[in-house]
């Protein structure tokens, strides 16, 4: 990147090269045709709506989000064809999801449980509608999804739910092998595929025709969509990449299509430096030091490997040296690589893209859309 630029940024800041970007929408697209399976991004990492727009002229179905408020944001935009994967509960969200259905080409929403599922039943009667449902199942992440083996019983209540049509599942399995934490990709994936096929199976033969089984992360999306027994995968992190899925061996550090430029702001001691973004710039959601992957701080310094990212205040970052000296200075340009760019973006009110040769600033749309 052009010096120049760097010198125009307002730190603490995340850049997007525009670029890579690019690159990684193509490489998951080409992997999900190739394989024959729909490609439905989940916007949760970008929460922009130029991004998600590029994503469906490069050959993307649809988008996932996972609140109501993100898909508003989405639909305003443009974008007919939303999964809102997350349970609809609470009046305030039904009230929402019946409205949005009512103007968008096709809103599909997740159940995981009787009483949610009843909740949209009610209020899509009550509307005069019918929505499109997909039932979650826990496949061993141990979040929202019904239990796989309580799975018939629960789609067979849904199914006979007026006002609702069930049309398929989907799951989210994370990098799960028989109920473990793994960095098998590809065993997990299989095990993923065939936990679907054989539940859609299950549900087929009694008499629910299930269309869609919709499963797949950033790292286990291609080599799910390559067992071909998934119709749809639900990536959303390869968009822009991060150290998790450097680790988690999806992508290269050089495809990493987002990064922090943060600004060096006192030095007190020579062990020691200050910059200008704390926990309000750096998310905190990952654990240090812990199997499998001990990420050593909250970002890598590019460059200085010797430094540390793992005390923070709200607005002051402190950068350890290992070696006893940082070797930095007051008003020094830092950039940094994100451990998990998801939650970065979403601390960001803007941020900068860097496209042939100019820098421009976009509005993160969907930032705080928490509802």
């Amino acid at each position: 990147m052009d010096i120049d630029f760097i010198d125009s940024l307002e730190t603490p800041c995340i850049v997007i090269d525009r670029h890579k970007a690019e690159k990684n929408i193509a490489r998951m697209q080409e992997a999900a045709s190739r394989a024959g399976v729909d490609l439905r991004p989940h916007i949760k990492t970008h929460k922009m709506c130029g991004y998600a727009g590029l994503q469906i002229r490069q050959g993307a179905k649809g988008i996932t989000c996972a609140k109501v408020s993100e898909a508003e944001v989405m639909a305003d935009s443009g974008i007919d064809d939303i999964f809102i994967a997350y349970p609809q509960v609470g009046n305030f969200r039904l009230e929402r999801v019946v409205k949005l259905a009512g103007r968008c080409g096709r809103l599909i929403l997740g159940v995981d449980s009787l009483e949610s599922a009843g909740m949209l039943s009610q209020a899509f009667l009550k509307a005069g509608m019918r929505g499109e449902v997909r039932l979650e199942v826990d496949t061993g992440a141990r979040r929202t999804g019904v239990p796989y083996e309580q799975a018939v019983s629960l789609a067979r209540a849904v199914d006979r739910m007026p006002g609702l049509k069930l049309t398929g599942i989907y799951t989210f399995k994370s990098l799960v092998l028989q109920g473990t934490p793994t960095k098998d990709i590809k065993a997990a994936a299989k095990e993923e595929g065939e936990m679907m096929a054989r539940l859609a199976g299950d549900l087929r033969e009694s008499g629910i025709a299930v269309k869609d089984i919709s499963a797949g992360s950033t790292p286990t999306g291609t080599a799910v969509a390559e067992t071909g027994l998934v119709t749809e995968i639900r990536p959303g992190t390869y968009i822009f990449n991060d150290h998790m899925l450097c680790c988690e061996g999806w992508a290269r550090p050089e495809e990493i299509a987002a990064c922090y430029y943060v600004t060096v702001v006192s030095t007190p001691r020579p062990d020691y430096a200050v910059i200008d973004g704390g926990t309000k710039t750096f998310p905190m959601d990952i654990l240090l030091d812990t199997p499998p992957y001990y990420y050593p701080g909250y970002g890598l310094v590019e460059g200085h490997p010797h430094l540390c990212l793992r005390r923070m205040n709200e607005e002051h970052g402190i950068l350890e040296s290992k070696t006893g000296d940082t070797g930095l200075h007051v008003g020094q340009v830092l950039r940094i690589t994100p451990i998990h760019i998801c939650t970065a973006i979403n601390m960001q009110n803007t941020v900068y893209e860097y496209h042939e040769g100019k820098i421009s600033r976009l509005k993160v749309d969907a930032r705080g859309m928490l509802v």
